[in-house]
């Protein structure tokens, strides 16, 4: 009888292990996700709206590893675009629903996908999972469960914030309700999530004014169309952090831009990470790690347009700096704020505050029951940077007592702190066809146990 997989999370990263399960003829799945509207979406293609694009071209889009052309071929079927576009992450969301689809057809009871509430996991043994609060059995289990929701920031209390002003939400359908042309809107956060926020907010019909704050005030780049190559790394271009940051200014030097440099790691990137001793990965993340997100993830051309007009039009405004406090006044509040490099701090009131600082990974901080719960067994711990949940190097996942687990697994962007390069697309795919093909014993076709 073959073996049962119980895959934790219906998004991108659990779908995509569910369809390589049945591709390398493996176990049974069953499919648990928690909210129906997210099953083979996830947060980043089921809360997207027209406005929002792919932050990569087609190209480098399909779900399958071994066959790069698959999203493309979809695309044109679909009269929706080609090999260069940045699409709709709508449209991918729709690409990635038919490929579910189409797999369950051909697989009858070999995948099953419910909707569900995983509560407790213990994989002592057999695999016992608490769904819906019925217990069942299964053979392994992996954590797919996608990102964690930010966390309010330091002086942020929506409890006690008037109703309307604090949005944790930037993705929400609602994010514009109640608002006026008069009204001013703080983005907390310069990254993508703020760029989706303020896109979403002009979409919905927003005229006001809105500013978006962090504490560098860093905004993601352009892609840029016939942008020259620096030629693709080959080997770690440097031992020590130092050295590589000058490594990397020679070459952003040679190609006249920063990405294209950045671009030039991509091959090695995962393999200098993975021999980086945890100083100089806690130096990176607390000293690069904002240059390295603006520079290595990058916005579609008519994104970028959209916001640079926004800004010439004084609509948008980025901000560097820190937040020192809320003064809730009715149904607004006095924000006050210390620029990055002054002493003194400004204030501007505002009508709403949207908190845009990105997903999370501090297992120490989570909610979610289930993560909670694993922690408290002892079954899962934080890495040591504490950006997601600490894996072997097969993504077992490893307990309080340093073991790695016998048949509990966990893929995906909490799995940031073994690969770092771990939260796109072209990095899960290839993550959720190795695990894939490990649990299905294909990696022994290949020769790679031998």
């Amino acid at each position: 009888m073959r073996e049962h997989v119980l895959v934790v999370g219906g998004g991108f990263s659990g779908t995509l292990l569910g369809i390589n399960l049945l591709r390398h003829d493996g176990p049974r799945v069953t499919l648990v996700e928690r909210r129906p509207n997210q099953v083979a979406r996830g947060v980043a293609y089921s809360a997207a709206d027209d406005s929002h694009l792919l932050n990569v071209r087609a190209a480098n889009m399909s779900a399958l590893p071994d066959d790069p052309d698959h999203f493309v071929q979809w695309l044109e079927r679909e009269g929706e675009g080609g090999p260069r576009s940045f699409v709709r992450r709508t449209n991918y969301g729709r690409y990635l629903s038919a490929l579910l689809d189409a797999a369950r057809a051909r697989a009858g009871d070999r995948l099953v996908v419910e909707t569900g509430d995983v509560s407790a996991v213990e994989a002592n043994g057999d695999v016992r999972a608490v769904i819906d609060g019925a217990e069942r059995t299964f053979d392994r289990a992996v954590l797919a469960v996608g990102n964690l929701p930010p966390h309010a920031p330091p002086g942020i209390d929506a409890d006690v914030l008037p109703r309307g002003l604090y949005c944790d939400d930037p993705w929400a359908a609602d994010i514009a309700d109640g608002l006026s042309g008069e009204d001013e809107v703080l983005l907390l956060g310069t990254g993508l999530t703020a760029i989706d926020a303020a896109l979403l907010l002009d979409r919905r019909g927003f005229e006001g004014r809105i500013v978006a704050m962090s504490r560098r005030g860093l905004v993601p780049r352009a892609h840029v169309e016939g942008q020259a190559k620096a030629p693709p790394a080959e080997e770690k271009p440097a031992r020590t952090l130092p050295a590589l940051v000058e490594a990397v200014r020679e070459q952003a030097a040679a190609a006249g831009d920063w990405r294209a440099a950045v671009d030039a790691l991509r091959p090695v990137t995962q393999l200098m990470w993975a021999g980086a001793d945890l100083t100089t990965r806690q130096r990176f993340l607390r000293h690069l790690r904002p240059f390295w997100d603006v520079h290595r993830h990058r916005l579609a051309p008519q994104v970028a347009a959209r916001i640079e007009a926004m800004v010439a039009e004084g609509r948008l405004a980025f901000q560097a700096g820190k937040l020192a406090a809320i003064r809730p006044e009715g149904v607004s509040a006095t924000v006050d704020w210390r620029p990055r490099g002054a002493d003194a701090t400004s204030s501007a009131r505002f009508r709403r505050i949207v908190n845009c600082t990105g997903p999370q990974g501090d297992l120490k901080r989570a909610a979610d029951p289930l993560l909670r719960q694993l922690m408290a067994a002892g079954a899962i711990r934080p890495d040591a940077a504490r950006l997601g949940i600490d894996v072997a190097a097969d993504t077992r996942v490893i307990g309080a007592d340093g073991r790695a687990a016998e048949r509990l697994y966990a893929i995906g962007p909490m799995t940031r702190g073994a690969w770092w390069e771990v939260v796109a697309v072209p990095d899960i795919r290839v993550q959720a066809w190795n695990l894939a093909r490990t649990l299905a014993n294909a990696h022994w076709v290949g020769g790679e146990g031998l």
